[in-house]
């Protein structure tokens, strides 16, 4: 089913899964990880591969995976250094798979970029076009801005353009403060987009996976929740609730004033979710259900 339809009709929960850098049981468990995703019902799964197309042929997999398991697959399609074969081949592989949904993206620009590097498909939006109708197309955005963009009114004039080029629905990349992610609905509605935009969380479980934050995009860790990670980053399994714990305080927070949906980036781990689902099953179950 097409994600923007299932927006049209409920909140959606979903989850975000990466394909293993090897095969064998490193694919093996991201499967039994997807099975156990399943029980708690989410509307998608969205599985991504690299900026370059790297991974690309194992994201195909394991999104036909996700569609044999019952579940709607969201399949990244990145433009980068790709070719319009390139594209193609990677749609004909989807649909094989019955794949609907593809949410279409630049990728991140390598330190060496120059304009070979993106030779086809300079923008999302290039991408976009050039996949049209063939299946339903989400786009990415930033709360807090993309980087590459001088001011959050060019960046959201930007997601402006994603929809038009057919864009259904807008994931946000990871944020800590939810004020940013008020902010970009509200300037975003003001200049025309309308479709929806579903915030992107990712529990914040671990000392250790601060740095990588903020290389992947530079997320505000507000002062109250950087002190509780200062004080307790010694003692993992503190700090591990206290991440748990804030995530939950995001979603309700969000749920609560009109987010679409939420969206969970969970570093292929299955209790991870488990754990946020059980402590806001009865939201779930009475908010985002039909």
């Amino acid at each position: 089913m097409k994600i923007s339809e299932t927006l049209s009709k409920k909140r959606t929960l979903s989850f975000e899964v990466f394909p293993p850098k090897k095969g064998g049981e490193e694919k093996d468990a991201l499967e039994r990880t997807i099975i156990e995703l399943k029980e708690l019902s989410p509307d998608f799964i969205s599985v991504t591969y690299g900026a370059g197309g790297t991974n690309a042929g194992e994201a195909v997999e394991i999104s036909g995976f996700i569609k044999s398991a019952g579940i709607e697959p969201l399949a990244h399609i990145t433009g980068g250094p790709s070719s319009p074969e390139d594209i193609d081949r990677v749609c004909k592989r989807l649909k094989e798979y019955g794949v609907e949904n593809v949410l279409a993206l630049r990728g991140d620009r390598p330190l060496d970029y120059s304009d070979e590097y993106c030779k086809y498909f300079k923008h999302a939006t290039d991408l976009m076009e050039y996949i049209g109708g063939r299946f339903c197309i989400g786009g990415a955005c930033y709360p807090e801005g993309h980087a590459e963009c001088e001011t959050l009114r060019d960046d959201i004039l930007n997601l402006k353009k994603k929809q038009d080029c057919g864009a259904g629905f807008l994931i946000t990349q990871i944020f800590y403060d939810n004020s940013y992610y008020y902010r970009l609905v509200n300037e975003a509605r003001k200049l025309g987009v309308t479709v929806p935009i579903i915030p992107g969380i990712m529990p914040l479980v671990s000392s250790k996976n601060i740095p990588r934050i903020k290389s992947m995009c530079g997320s505000t860790i507000p002062l109250d929740f950087r002190n509780m990670i200062e004080s307790y980053s010694s003692r993992p399994a503190v700090m591990r609730e206290i991440g748990l714990n804030y995530a939950v305080y995001q979603i309700i927070d969000l749920i609560a004033k009109g987010a679409p949906g939420i969206h969970l980036y969970i570093m292929n781990k299955a209790d991870t979710a488990k754990n946020i689902y059980g402590r806001l099953e009865t939201v779930f179950d009475e908010l985002f259900r039909v």
